[in-house]
């Protein structure tokens, strides 16, 4: 199991620690593949990225308005947190109390 996120994500870390199998990848110094960015994008739509974000924030409106499969490329601090890939497959976006039920 993968957990796709930010080393010094609050939200990435009890992930970790609740999945001690698992292995995070920073997505800041290991971009994700683009078939898992594509892949997840298609499964989650605009929610993949996180426009609560400072990063959100900070961009500028013409930056905004570019594709979410480009902003999360050049960006991936914009990507909702964390992004998580089962041996199977499966993919699940963020840490809710419905991903822990079925990861834990």
């Amino acid at each position: 199991m993968k957990i796709y996120g930010l080393k010094n994500c609050d939200t990435c870390r009890k992930a970790l620690k609740s999945l001690s199998s698992a292995e995070l990848v920073d997505i800041r110094t290991t971009p994700m593949p683009i078939e898992l960015l594509t892949r997840a994008h298609a499964q989650f739509g605009a929610d993949l990225v996180n426009r609560r974000s400072t990063t959100w924030r900070n961009l500028e409106q013409s930056e905004r308005s570019r594709p979410e499969l480009e902003l999360l490329a050049t960006h991936p601090a914009l990507m909702k947190r964390p992004l998580i890939e089962t041996s199977d497959g499966s993919l699940y976006l963020g840490w809710a109390a419905n991903v822990q039920a079925a990861l834990i």
